[in-house]
């Protein structure tokens, strides 16, 4: 007994007291007998391609779905990113030592601890990367992600489920890693059908982030690493300041970057080395920040060989590349084919004259087959996500279509310009679902969320209900992916 007369508790027993319910299961929750699925979070970058997902299985009662936080070098911001979900999160080695009923990932670091079935994703536009440095087991070119380096350990194939974006990618697949084919699965890319399903309200998300007539907005895209955009920002941003009219017919830039530079970097050093063109009226979007709403309004697109550039293929937007990265590009990939088709911007040339050029003479119809290269499956990823999900779960799927999230409407520019206050702890910074409907002109948040107005705002809850846009139950989430 202790001296209050209570029962001493062993160092085990007190370690399964201030464990999570949820792993230990039995007595300690609500909703007992759940099939378990772990979501395995690396990055930022992995967590936003994940949640089109997980959220797939959000409303059934007879799932749940607890987090962890694998070891990365990019894993700055995953913590709070999961918080803002308000979700249950397991510490790592304790995730690795417990069975689940299913594990989720987009990445393949330690993946091959887990004491589960794992459903392995691609985390961008397609396998855009080759692998970075010779295996001796996959030809040259080989996408890093199907190489036997990210699927095989001792000998055997890690994934009991591996998801691809198009039938191309199986193709490579039996080239790279052939072991893989028996658990390929081709669903298609979610953020394709979630763009292509907003395009007839690009006018709500142009409205959404404050601009006006005749301003055009010119969204700068950068993926992290030596060979990315942001090594150029240094003389790109300040050249945008000096070339670009301010006055009638203004351009407005906003700054999409890889989640990955900045949990390399830190925030701090990224606002920081932007600062001066940040006071200068560039405007640079936080890394949790949805990008696929400012790419929806985009009038034009200047990036580089990242998931995002091939993405603004979808949406019409003239496209001006800031080098030729052909060499850091898989053979066959979207990148690989927009870097092929598009032009590069020169410096010797007047900016302005060059994204003339690129609108005039580089219609969107000439990028329709980089385009066609992320999915094979236009318009049915959830569905087919969903099917493969259950599938491995071993449980039949729910008796109703999967809710497709449709794109939140972001905040005003203004709210990430230099100087705004802090977005209090949202993970868009957006304001509230009422402003929101009074940016996109409806008379109320109900009409903005409605089929007849505007898209959701970011921050409104999930909800699921008669089908918006084309097909997308009104359903809007946290920070969609990056790649």
């Amino acid at each position: 007994m202790s001296a209050a007369g209570e029962t001493a508790v062993s160092p085990t027993e007190s370690a399964l007291l201030t464990e999570s319910a949820l792993v230990q299961r039995g007595e300690w929750v609500t909703v007992p007998g759940c099939r378990s699925v772990l979501v395995v979070v690396h990055t930022t970058a992995y967590a936003q391609r994940l949640w089109d997902v997980f959220t797939l299985l959000e409303s059934d009662m007879r799932v749940q779905v607890v987090f962890t936080v694998a070891p990365h070098a990019f894993g700055e911001g995953v913590e709070r990113y999961l918080a803002g979900l308000g979700a249950t999160v397991v510490p790592w080695e304790r995730a690795v030592a417990t069975e689940f009923d299913v594990a989720l990932a987009a990445g393949s670091r330690g993946v091959e601890r887990l004491r589960a079935p794992l459903v392995r994703l691609p985390h961008g536009a397609a396998h855009n990367k080759p692998l970075r440095t010779p295996d001796g087991a996959s030809p040259p070119g080989t996408p890093g992600m199907l190489s036997r380096r990210h699927l095989m350990r001792d000998g055997r194939v890690v994934p009991a489920a591996l998801v691809l974006a198009h039938e191309r990618d199986r193709r490579a697949l039996a080239e790279s890693c052939p072991e893989a084919l028996p658990v390929a699965r081709v669903a298609g890319d979610p953020c394709h059908d979630r763009i292509v399903a907003a395009l007839p309200q690009r006018a709500a998300y142009r409205r959404a982030l404050g601009l006006k007539d005749g301003e055009r907005l010119l969204v700068v895209t950068s993926t992290w690493g030596p060979s990315s955009a942001f090594g150029r920002f240094e003389s790109l941003l300040p050249r945008l300041l000096a070339e670009l009219p301010r006055g009638g017919g203004r351009f407005r830039v906003l700054v999409l970057m890889h989640p990955n530079v900045w949990a390399g970097h830190g925030g701090w050093q990224v606002r920081g080395w932007l600062g001066a063109c940040r006071r200068a009226g560039i405007v640079l979007a936080p890394p949790e920040a949805d990008w696929m709403g400012p790419l929806l309004a985009a009038d034009h697109v200047i990036g580089d060989h990242g998931s995002l550039t091939a993405y603004s293929t979808l949406t019409g937007a003239p496209i001006l590349l800031t080098h030729c990265a052909a060499r850091r590009t898989a053979p066959g990939s979207p990148a690989a084919l927009l870097a092929a088709r598009a032009p590069v911007l020169s410096p010797l040339h007047p900016l302005r004259e060059q994204l003339e050029y690129a609108r005039e003479r580089r219609p969107a119809w000439e990028f329709a087959d980089v385009a066609g290269l992320l999915t094979s499956e236009p318009g049915r990823f959830h569905r087919r996500m969903r099917t493969v999900l259950y599938g491995v779960l071993g449980i039949g799927e729910p008796a109703y279509p999967p809710a497709v999230p449709p794109v939140p409407l972001p905040p005003p520019l203004e709210s990430w310009a230099e100087g705004a206050p802090a977005a209090g702890g949202t993970l868009f910074g957006a304001t509230s679902q009422a402003g929101a409907a009074a940016r996109a002109g409806a008379a109320s948040p109900a009409e903005a969320a409605s089929p007849a107005g505007a898209v959701p705002s970011a921050g409104t809850p999930s909800s699921t209900g008669a089908p918006w846009p084309a097909g997308a139950a009104r359903h809007a989430g946290p920070a969609s992916q990056f790649p």
